[in-house]
């Protein structure tokens, strides 16, 4: 981990979680369907860490501090954490245990468009109809 920290220099990254399980990470301004090469993920969004200890103590840990499942491209459902808490744990990353921030995404039923539900209110933006309340979205859903 401490080498891939030192890659981006800290803050908020992008990650997802492959198939195997696995966290990956890539810079913010990356997108996550092409950084995963197309592959369906378990979860996706972003991710940012700090260091244990209060500062830059040389050999000093480091701790999810904020966690996300908003990625636009994989529109993942809130009920992903599961598989992002697993990657964190094999990596022996503490972290606060569920998303710090939550994205719900839903495909309307009647335009077939993708959408984030905003303040619990289920209405398609681009057409007013009403997406269904459980998570519908695939892999080939993304934000325009």
């Amino acid at each position: 981990m401490h080498g891939a920290v030192r890659w981006w220099g800290g803050g908020v990254v992008r990650w997802w979680a492959d198939l195997g399980g696995a966290l990956r990470l890539a810079p913010r301004r990356s997108e996550h369907v092409a950084c995963a090469g197309g592959e369906s993920v378990l979860s996706a969004g972003e991710i940012g860490f700090r260091r244990l200890g209060g500062g830059g103590a040389v050999g000093g840990g480091w701790e999810v501090e904020t966690v996300s499942n908003l990625s636009t491209g994989y529109c993942p459902d809130v009920t992903s954490w599961p598989a992002v808490a697993t990657a964190l744990d094999r990596l022996g990353l503490p972290h606060p245990g569920g998303f710090t921030q939550t994205v719900v995404f839903r495909r309307c039923r009647d335009c077939g468009r993708c959408g984030i539900v905003r303040e619990g209110h289920y209405v398609c933006v681009f057409c007013d109809a009403d997406p269904p309340e459980l998570w519908n979205v695939d892999a080939g859903c993304s934000l325009p």
